[in-house]
């Protein structure tokens, strides 16, 4: 089956619909949404808020911002494809979207950073396939043998 993913900017009204995506992948606890999208929604941070949609259903976002204290270089800090959608290209969508908007915008570098668990061993495929390169891995992270890995892409 072929889907028509549509991906634009975060609007207020989208935020109960990224709810169950967020309680269904377990990213990070929906409560903290609000708060993390306030800035982008109040225009007062360059942040960048993509969300994916099929026929008008919201099933996936990502979240990215300016890494401090460099040029050019991004944090894509949350991406989530609601679990019924995933493996239907939303994923690679959101990124080679948000991808182009970078570079609209002369960012030069993303990154993206996750967990060395076995759990994690999708999310380490999926940048790996879209062109990213594995750049370090951070021992003992986020907990007693978690180690953060994280991924560059030069855009």
């Amino acid at each position: 089956m072929t889907y028509l993913i549509n991906v634009r900017p975060l609007l207020r009204t989208d935020l109960p619909a990224i709810a169950p995506v967020l309680e269904a992948t377990g990213l990070f606890p929906s409560a903290m949404l609000a708060d993390m999208a306030a800035p982008f929604l109040d225009g007062t941070a360059p942040h960048i808020w993509l969300v994916a949609t099929i026929g008008g259903r919201l099933c996936g976002f990502a979240y990215c911002e300016p890494e401090r204290a460099t040029q050019g270089t991004f944090n894509l800090l949350a991406i989530a494809v609601a679990p019924g959608d995933q493996g239907q290209g939303v994923g690679s969508t959101l990124v080679a979207t948000l991808e182009a908007r970078l570079r609209t915008d002369a960012a030069r570098v993303l990154i993206v950073e996750t967990s060395a668990l076995d759990a994690y061993a999708d999310s380490r495929a999926f940048y790996l396939v879209r062109g990213f390169s594995e750049e370090a891995r951070i021992r003992d992270f986020y907990d007693e043998g978690e180690h953060k890995v994280i991924f560059w892409k030069h855009l």
